[in-house]
């Protein structure tokens, strides 16, 4: 018995750390009035949004949302950054499962245009 309770854990435990390896970073950069990443094509899968604050002079922040459906309350909450990016510094979002579809990222508080996210 020890040993199949001994073997249930052990591949829970790898299923958790395959789990963890999938994880994706985006990373991006916010500058005076802009994202120097104009869009993204990304596939299917989880990921993270680490958003840097290069030299705005004023806190930035991040949001992403469905194509053509941007007010707060169809904004895919788990990819705000965790605290608001100071200038020069950098600030990541919880984990995002994206599906296939088409998304926009942006800033409002920067606030920037709208940008592109393809997840294919």
């Amino acid at each position: 018995m020890k040993k199949v309770i001994a073997m249930v854990l052990l591949v829970v435990g790898v299923s958790f750390t395959a789990t963890a390896q999938k994880v994706k970073t985006v990373s991006l950069e916010q500058t005076k009035g802009e994202f120097t990443q104009k869009s993204i094509t990304l596939s299917e899968g989880t990921y993270m949004f680490e958003i840097s604050n290069n030299g705005v002079g004023h806190d930035v922040g991040f949001v992403l949302a469905p194509k053509g459906m941007t007010d707060e309350a169809h904004h895919i909450k788990e990819a705000y950054v965790t605290s608001m990016v100071k200038t020069n510094s950098k600030s990541t979002s919880k984990k995002v499962k994206l599906k296939k579809g088409e998304y926009v990222y942006f800033c409002p508080l920067n606030p920037t245009p709208q940008y592109t996210l393809v997840v294919k």
